[in-house]
């Protein structure tokens, strides 16, 4: 007998086929970046997913095949001697199958896991708002006060035509983590007052954060939600995060990307077009995840009516 909730199982020899595809794949990215923290050689941009998210290189490196789908083990007999990432509570060995064991799901991963589905949920069916035009990092510099990059990047601009941009045009970032680091004269300026507690009833789906969260939602979701998801949202945010710092009054051409200028109504008709056209890629990966979530739920026989949700679980 199979180990439990294994619906699908992979030969020895197609899984680690796919995990070394996986790791190649992976470390087009964490490669470069190992090498610039063993330096001590920051990029302000590349690094930006490394450190905002508090996720280690080897949760890209390492594949993990996502629940319902059971491996061929030709390695150690004994579960206690199982390899990272199959070592601990999370996997289960038996009959020479391992798979990712949902019977140890605990209260509060159960309610982490069903808040974030709610959270996803209620994103995917609010109406887009492509109108943002990035401003949220010109609020972020509003006045000069704090330059949070500026140990690694310079402004294209005078902080006299910034503060005007920020002025002139319409705030209305959705996301609490970016609003957050709004400088505090321009907080008063966005139409929305983002919080962690108005959190689900804000975020929405042309929003670049939000669509850069799904990278964190999956990460905090494995195993269950297995590696090529979680490195098809980290792609993604990799593109987010490129447009995000375009968009932006910081001059990155040292760094090799063209600035999109937000302040221009050519610019910000540019913003909007590669804007919808990354949210079409997030909504793909959005129902994925809605769709392992659900099925983790399932599988594990548990219901999400009646729990008591909160942030702090995430």
């Amino acid at each position: 007998m199979n180990p439990p909730h294994a619906t699908t199982i992979l030969s020895a020899e197609v899984w680690r086929e796919l995990a070394s595809e996986h790791r190649a794949r992976a470390e087009v990215f964490t490669l470069p970046a190992r090498h610039r923290r063993d330096r001590g050689q920051p990029h302000p941009i590349a690094d930006f997913l490394f450190e905002y998210y508090p996720f280690g290189f080897s949760l890209l490196d390492q594949w993990q095949p996502g629940v319902g789908v059971g491996i061929e083990w030709d390695g150690p007999a004994s579960a206690d001697d199982l390899p990272p990432p199959f070592s601990g509570r999370r996997y289960v060995l038996k009959n020479g199958v391992l798979a990712a064991d949902l019977g140890g799901l605990s209260a509060k991963e159960v309610q982490r896991l069903a808040w974030i589905l709610e959270l996803l949920i209620a994103t995917r069916d609010r109406l887009p708002n492509f109108a943002c035009h990035g401003l949220h990092e010109w609020a972020m510099v509003y006045r000069g006060r704090e330059v949070r990059h500026e140990k690694t990047l310079r402004l294209r601009l005078p902080q006299q035509e910034i503060d005007a941009v920020v002025e002139s045009q319409m705030i209305c970032c959705s996301h609490h983590d970016a609003f957050r680091f709004f400088a505090s004269d321009a907080r008063p300026l966005n139409h929305l007052q983002p919080s962690l507690e108005n959190r689900i009833s804000l975020e929405q789906p042309a929003c670049l954060h939000a669509n850069m969260d799904l990278y964190k939602w999956t990460a905090k979701t494995m195993p269950w939600a297995g590696s090529d998801l979680l490195l098809d949202c980290f792609e993604l945010a990799v593109e987010l995060r490129n447009l995000d710092m375009r968009a932006s009054p910081y001059d990155l051409r040292d760094w090799g990307l063209e600035a999109v200028p937000i302040e221009t109504a050519g610019g910000r008709r540019t913003y909007e077009t590669l804007q919808k056209s990354l949210a079409v890629r997030a909504r793909s990966l959005r129902e994925r995840l809605i769709a392992v979530i659900r099925q983790t739920l399932a599988v594990a026989g548990i219901s999400t009516s009646g729990l008591d949700l909160c942030d702090s679980m995430v």
